[in-house]
């Protein structure tokens, strides 16, 4: 399918999403919405040769958050922004965090606003140490979306979580995995190498765990302990029986590679 806002191949299990509007640093537009939505339904529903969704931008930003420039965005009139939440911001994270595959967010540059929390709804966030994330809603008389208030302080602690979203400062790569706000930052030059391998080795994983802890993690963030308890032994009952468990204990008594692929 040809896509006008972003470009989107499948490769050996790894789905790549690129936004491509490099000329306004890929910020979000209205078509440019349908079209990761797309996207994300083909792969909700795609066979279990797609592993892991990587996601990142073109040109030098990862995504400037929306397009203030389009339509009713630009500020003419009234506008009711409750409205644009809910019809494309909050369908976006939670249909990112409700799939099966792990996500990479890939911050190549620029992550402001809408595209800052739309990296952190990602499962793995790596970024490059020139690359910054930005909560700018302050300076437009708003405050965060796209999930912004709910990741930043389970992600960084309600102080930090709590000036970034009143001053509006730049949080750099580096900065942002030492506030455990990231997974990890790589040297400019080392971005892309070490992005593929991230991609390759999650591919190669077991779908069916993925999946999984992906559910109790987030999950874990509401449940009492009793409550994820219980959830880690329904697990542990549905993923011991499966047949990548079998291949995991082989393989480790074998001493070989395990060749993962049940979803």
């Amino acid at each position: 399918m040809n896509y006008e806002t972003i470009i989107f191949s499948i490769d050996k299990g790894i789905a790549n999403l690129v936004l491509n509007r490099p000329n306004k640093l890929n910020s979000f537009s209205e078509t440019m919405h349908r079209e990761i939505m797309q996207v994300i339904n083909q792969l909700t529903q795609a066979d279990a040769s797609v592993r892991v969704l990587l996601i990142t931008g073109a040109g030098r930003a990862f995504c400037a958050g929306q397009d203030l420039s389009e339509g009713q965005m630009s500020g003419a009139g009234n506008i009711d922004l409750g409205v644009t939440v809910e019809t494309y911001y909050e369908p976006l994270v939670k249909s990112l965090r409700s799939l099966p595959i792990p996500v990479i967010a890939a911050v190549n540059g620029i992550a402001a606003g809408a595209g800052a929390n739309f990296a952190l709804a990602c499962d793995i966030v790596v970024a490059k140490s020139s690359a910054f994330f930005l909560q700018p809603f302050v300076n437009l008389g708003l405050q965060p979306d796209t999930g912004g208030t709910y990741f930043l302080p389970r992600l960084i602690g309600s102080a930090r979580a709590m000036g970034l979203a009143l001053l509006g400062d730049k949080v750099s790569g580096g900065q942002a995995e030492q506030w455990g706000m990231i997974w990890k930052s790589f040297p400019d030059a080392d971005f892309e190498a070490a992005v593929e391998t991230l991609a390759r080795r999650l591919a190669s994983g077991p779908p069916l765990a993925h999946a999984h802890i992906k559910r109790a993690l987030q999950a874990s963030l509401g449940n009492d302990f009793d409550q994820q308890l219980a959830m880690e032994r329904e697990s542990m009952r549905t993923l011991g029986n499966s047949r990548d468990y079998k291949e995991g204990v082989n393989a480790f008594l074998e001493k070989r590679v395990p060749r993962f692929n049940q979803r």
